[in-house]
């Protein structure tokens, strides 16, 4: 695998996630699904225990915790070369999942639901990943406005990452994302796209989270997500090129070897 990137493979412990709810109905059936996908080439196994689509309900800490924790314990028992991050807005069920053996907390919300997580993150001297939201799952979607999405978006990420800088987080531990369908039109997710370097200019490194997403079944009339495996491969090579480095998906096989074409290519004239 490049140095310049990784794969972080999705494990949903939940039933009602967009692509995948429903498809891992037990922690047993979610630990071999992420080993499959670190022998696919996952150097980074995301596990969330509370759905983020669109619309979704949130769940308690204690039914967050259910989920997660015996998923992180047996990945990081059975797979101690991989790294756990786990995705939750929750101090609580961060806490113990770095207890589990996850060592990067993937914060949808940036750090905004509870600022206490800022502290932690500092403490326990893990990885994290701040993200852009507008608003909340329950709301992101109706009807986001921007004057401009791109500015906007890289002003909130370089006001959490100094707010991480701050609270005492290490500058090499933070990861920016744009949020990608949390709170923004086709049109929206697009411009970010588009101009995906302003956002590395920031100084941090740049996950992008589109895998297999609305946007993309909008603009190729694949209505499942499952349909959605070609765009998605396109839009994590022109985010590569543009400046990301860690790339959450579904599907990664077919990710990486997107990649590492897209690497060995732009390798060529020095980039």
């Amino acid at each position: 695998m490049s140095a310049g990137w990784k794969v972080m493979g999705v494990c949903n412990a939940t039933p009602d996630s967009f692509s995948d709810g429903g498809l891992l109905p037990s922690a047993e059936a979610a630990i071999a699904h992420s080993l499959d996908l670190v022998e696919q080439g996952a150097a980074i196994i995301d596990v969330g225990g509370e759905s983020t689509r669109p619309g979704a309900e949130p769940v308690s800490e204690q039914e967050e915790l259910r989920r997660v924790i015996p998923v992180i314990e047996g990945i990081a028992a059975a797979a101690p070369q991989v790294q756990i991050s786990v995705d939750t807005m929750k101090v609580a069920v961060a806490s113990a999942a770095l207890a589990a053996g996850a060592s990067y907390i993937n914060d949808v919300s940036g750090f905004t639901a509870e600022p206490q997580m800022a502290q932690l993150v500092a403490d326990a001297g893990c990885d994290c990943c701040l993200m852009h939201m507008l608003g909340s799952p329950q709301t992101m979607q109706d009807d986001p406005q921007y004057n401009n999405v791109v500015a906007e978006v890289c002003e909130f990420l370089s006001e959490r990452a100094e707010l991480a800088l701050a609270a005492g987080i290490a500058r090499e531990r933070i990861a920016v994302d744009p949020g990608i369908g949390f709170g923004k039109t086709i049109e929206h997710n697009l411009d970010l796209l588009a101009n995906l370097d302003a956002v590395a200019a920031i100084g941090f490194p740049v996950v992008i989270g589109l895998s297999r997403k609305r946007f993309l079944g909008e603009l190729t009339g694949a209505q499942q997500p499952d349909q959605r495996v070609a765009a998605t491969v396109a839009a994590n090579v022109l985010a590569f090129e543009r400046g990301a480095s860690v790339f959450r998906v579904h599907d990664v096989r077919e990710t990486v070897d997107g990649l590492k074409l897209a690497s060995a290519t732009l390798a060529r004239d020095g980039r």
